[in-house]
């Protein structure tokens, strides 16, 4: 029987590689797209995922990209992400155009990408994450606790895991992971 297959799209060494590590775990095959793959070298050895270099603000690279995969995946995340930060009317406006180009057009592309080899199988989960700021600790993107992460990047991926197996008869399409510390 031939694995399920997981693409994680914009890997990094916090939730895309806790997503990678529990995927293998799984016994996925495990599919890593980044515009640098060599950073990757570690993560590919302790999962045995194959890494992919993939510009998601390439239309033709996302093509290749899911083209060359050998299969329909199961999975997709989205992970890919650019921050620009400053006050409003400071912000260079080449900055901002590449952050919308890879969190929002590369989005689109990934998914339109995925949609096409899932939906004739009418199957597969995508999912676009936006809890990165409170891995990666970007000042007042989320609050901290003690020193450490909030967000850790292992409760993240298990409230992923969660949203892929969750029953067909109750189902979310959508869930918002917030910090144990956070208040209202």
């Amino acid at each position: 029987m031939t694995p399920p297959l997981s693409v994680i799209i914009g890997v990094g060494e916090g939730l895309s590689a806790s997503l990678a590590r529990k995927f293998a775990a799984r016994g996925h095959s495990v599919v890593l797209a980044a515009r640098n793959t060599e950073k990757l070298s570690k993560l590919v050895a302790e999962t045995g995922a194959t890494a992919i270099k993939c510009d998601v603000t390439n239309a033709r690279d996302v093509d290749a990209l899911f083209a060359g995969l050998g299969g329909v995946p199961e999975v997709v995340v989205y992970n890919a992400a650019y921050r620009v930060r400053g006050p409003l009317v400071t912000l260079d406006p080449d900055e901002v155009k590449k952050t919308l180009d890879i969190t929002a057009f590369g989005a689109f592309l990934v998914a339109q990408a995925a949609v096409r080899q899932m939906l004739p199988l009418k199957r597969g989960t995508i999912i676009f994450t936006g809890a990165s700021a409170g891995v990666k600790g970007y000042a007042q993107s989320a609050p901290f606790a003690m020193g450490k992460f909030a967000l850790h990047p292992d409760a993240i991926a298990d409230s992923y895991l969660h949203l892929i197996d969750q029953p067909r008869n109750s189902w979310s399409w959508e869930i918002e992971v917030r910090p144990w510390v956070e208040t209202f």
